[in-house]
């Protein structure tokens, strides 16, 4: 098992903040922008209290104090500068670190393979990859850099007003903590919120595409209706868990601005009544107002975007979540290359999936010689497609040994073991991409002439040139456009293309007529001389045609070896074949 990433052990801030290792520039400029700021406000109201005093008690005319104007513009205009600053350069962290964590997350996803996607709903995970790291815009755009604000230029002024004015530094002191405070308060309450809401939005999404993909037949059962008020009854609490989340933002925000307000209507007062007592002078009470507002303005400001926090690290739990689920185990030893000769062999090998509550494989062993081929024959739930998932990595043994060519397969780079292996699916998987795009996926440099080749093999290429667009035809999402038949040929034709020493086949003619099984054994049997070969199936009559037949029932191989053998032993599979009852579940 891999080492446990060093920030799996600290907090979701921790973690979050971490994330920023992927854009080290934009974090720097975003802060120094921020921090340049602090002293551009100080200067700016400075130069401002200075500019009024001169006028008003001075009697300075506009001659006299049009270089300090000047001065006072350019400063403006450099805070308008370094504000837009620091927005592009938290933009940018923002980008960064999203973009980084996406790719992360998918190639997670990637590395834990089809055994962890079967466990999880499609439509969850795509709200992950999407919505939910978008929703971390705001954390790294606002929140982030609002946090370095609301810390460095409140104290840089309380540092400029400590040798001015005590009573003003003592009032700043004391009242700023309350808005920090109350914001982790209401903070509290906003974060089980949102987390309640990004669950609603992910139920929401996720059973939205699950009525979606099985549109075909909710129609059929006349169950749409039913579907359309469980989006609508989804749909309400969504709407409900957003309305609470915005009562606490709302809420949140008029209780930050009610304390600013009152805070700064303090310190004005307070300056207010030592200047008519002569207790202070006016250019000094004039700053000191001029820059009151500026010390709570990063503390509101924060305090607005804390909501686009909480939001944030609801969506990077779930995020954390799946990046945190460990990765199948590989073998610490240096990898071996794949063996020239594809001799399979289960010894004593036994598997249980984490939810189910019976293993799948119990002390399976059997062998397949190199050009051998070998049919796996059973009932449904038997372990014959966990034998694939097995040969393909999607899942490690729980115990026994699998090897190739007398290597561990498990000291085989996973990668490198796919490279020899064409496979096809009991429901195989089309993209929305062309008849010749989808055929062509396994081998994207293959020739016109070789994608033919193949797709004649597996009976495709007749019903294709029927098509008025011939190869070019789009075969839809999850290959919708075509029947089951043409979808499961074109996988087959697929697999052929790409040539590899290794083919396992799942039920490869579950969805043909016995004319076209017939006609697809024959090219099958043409196409893959020289090749290992490994056929998952139900029917009998596919079995009867390979080399060695491994019956199998609950997890367990009951019998194995030739057809003539296994009817001259009159065991089960005899039975099976003289009674012609076939395989049931129950079987």
């Amino acid at each position: 098992m891999l080492p446990a990433h060093p920030a799996r052990k600290r907090s979701l801030d921790q973690r979050l903040l971490y994330e920023t290792r992927f854009a080290h520039g934009a974090l720097a400029a975003s802060l120094g922008a921020n921090a340049l700021l602090g002293f551009v406000v100080i200067a700016q109201a400075a130069l401002l209290s200075q500019v009024i005093q001169r006028v008003f008690l001075g009697g300075e005319t506009l001659e006299q104090v049009l270089p300090t104007l000047l001065f006072l513009l350019g400063i403006v205009g450099l805070r308008a500068a370094l504000s837009y600053a620091s927005g592009h350069a938290s933009a940018q962290l923002a980008i960064r670190v999203k973009n980084a964590l996406r790719e992360r997350f998918v190639a997670h996803l990637y590395a834990l393979g089809p055994a962890y996607r079967q466990g999880e709903r499609s439509g969850d995970l795509v709200l992950s990859v999407t919505e939910g790291i978008e929703k971390l815009d705001g954390y790294y755009r606002d929140y982030l850099p609002g946090i370095f604000s609301a810390i460095f230029l409140p104290l840089v002024i309380l540092l400029v007003v400590l040798p001015l004015d005590l009573v003003t530094f003592a009032v700043l002191l004391v009242t700023a903590p309350l808005i920090p405070f109350f914001m982790a308060l209401i903070g509290m309450a906003a974060g089980a919120l949102a987390k309640r809401q990004y669950f609603e939005m992910r139920h929401l999404g996720a059973h939205f595409l699950d009525v979606m993909q099985g549109l075909t037949t909710l129609k059929l059962f006349n169950r749409s209706q039913y579907q359309a008020e469980t989006i609508q009854r989804i749909t309400g609490d969504f709407r409900e868990a957003t309305m609470r989340v915005l009562r606490v933002a709302f809420l949140s925000a008029f209780t930050l601005e009610m304390l600013a307000t009152l805070s700064v209507a303090i310190v004005a007062v307070e300056i207010g009544v030592r200047l008519l007592n002569g207790g202070i002078g006016f250019e000094q009470a004039l700053f000191l107002l001029v820059i009151a507002p500026e010390f709570y303005l990063p503390l509101r400001a924060l305090g607005a975007k804390f909501h686009n926090a909480t939001e944030g690290k609801a969506a990077a739990e779930r995020l954390y979540a799946v990046l945190d689920t460990p990765l199948p185990e590989k073998s610490s030893m240096d990898a071996l290359p794949v063996p020239p000769a594809l001799r399979i062999r289960f010894e004593g090998v036994s598997l249980a999936y984490a939810d189910d509550t019976r293993p799948a494989l119990k002390d399976v062993s059997f062998e397949i010689e190199p050009g051998q081929r070998a049919a796996l024959v059973g009932a449904s739930g038997g372990g014959k497609t966990s034998i694939a998932a097995l040969l393909l990595r999607f899942v490690q043994p729980n115990s026994g040994r699998i090897s190739v060519g007398g290597s561990d397969l498990a000291r085989i780079s996973a990668g490198a073991w796919r490279e020899h292996i064409a496979w096809v699916s009991q429901s195989p998987y089309l993209f929305n991409a062309t008849i010749a795009e989808n055929i062509c996926f396994s081998r994207p440099d293959a020739s016109e002439t070789q994608m033919i080749t193949a797709a004649q093999a597996a009976g495709v290429h007749d019903f294709v040139m029927q098509l008025p667009l011939g190869y070019e035809t789009v075969c839809g999402e999850r290959g919708l456009r075509l029947s089951g038949g043409q979808a499961q040929r074109i996988a087959l034709a697929r697999a052929l293309l790409r040539d590899a020493p290794l083919l396992i086949l799942d039920e490869p003619t579950s969805q043909l007529d016995p004319e076209s099984e017939a006609a697809i054994i024959r090219a099958l049997e043409r196409v893959t001389a020289g090749r290992t070969v490994l056929l998952i199936t139900h029917r009998l009559s596919t079995a009867v045609h390979a080399d060695k037949i491994i019956l199998m029932a609950g997890g367990r191989v009951i019998e194995q070896g030739s057809h003539a053998a296994l009817m001259a032993a009159g065991g089960r599979y005899a039975h099976l074949v003289n009674s012609d009852e076939g395989f049931s579940d129950e079987s």
